[in-house]
């Protein structure tokens, strides 16, 4: 069978959804991130300003003024 890849947005959400496998008595593992949620997504949001061109550019030479 094929594997499914889950991304609750919440604890409760995630406590659901491993509930709901239990039930139904699907194996499934837990990968503990290393870094917050909450972090990651705001490094992803960067990512995508950067992409569609919101960010400011500053020289190393005016780093220090």
């Amino acid at each position: 069978m094929g594997t499914l890849i889950a991304h609750p947005e919440s604890k409760e959400k995630s406590d659901a959804l491993k509930a709901f496998m239990k039930a139904l008595k699907i194996r499934f593992e837990e990968e503990k991130s290393p870094y917050n949620a909450e972090f990651v997504e705001k490094i992803k949001r960067s990512e995508e300003d950067f992409k569609v061109g919101r960010f400011k550019a500053i020289r190393t030479d005016d780093l220090w003024k």
